[in-house]
């Protein structure tokens, strides 16, 4: 078994009553990919066969206002994954995880997501 990963950052604003106001964060979402070794390449999945789906996500949420886009009406970190997780899983054969951080290196805060989400 191995594992691939790819990441990547977005930029986004939202809220979360009662506990926060407006405000916004720097994204960073790790995906994973699990699977037995390619016979000639060693790989999991070719990283580059992950980023179109990847990049269709990224794009989505890149400079938006989570709250509007629908299934993130609270947008927590967990419900960001989730929704990262539903438009990847059909996408990705061999989806293992979502890890989804907030903040600086050394004060960040995240989840991951490893289980199978239901639809």
């Amino acid at each position: 078994m191995i594992e691939v990963f790819k990441e990547f950052t977005f930029e986004a604003a939202h809220r979360t009553p009662p506990y926060s106001d407006l405000h916004g964060h720097s994204f960073i979402v790790e995906v994973l990919v699990r699977g037995e070794p390619d016979a000639e390449f060693g790989w999991a999945a070719s990283l580059t066969t992950l980023a179109p789906s990847i990049k269709l996500v990224q794009n989505a949420l890149d400079h938006k206002y989570l709250n509007d886009i629908p299934g993130l009406e609270a947008p927590s970190l967990e419900n960001v994954a989730r929704w990262i997780w539903r438009r990847l899983d059909r996408e990705l054969p061999g989806l293992h995880c979502i890890t989804v951080c907030r903040g600086h290196p050394g004060q960040r805060e995240g989840c991951v997501l490893s289980a199978p989400v239901a639809a």
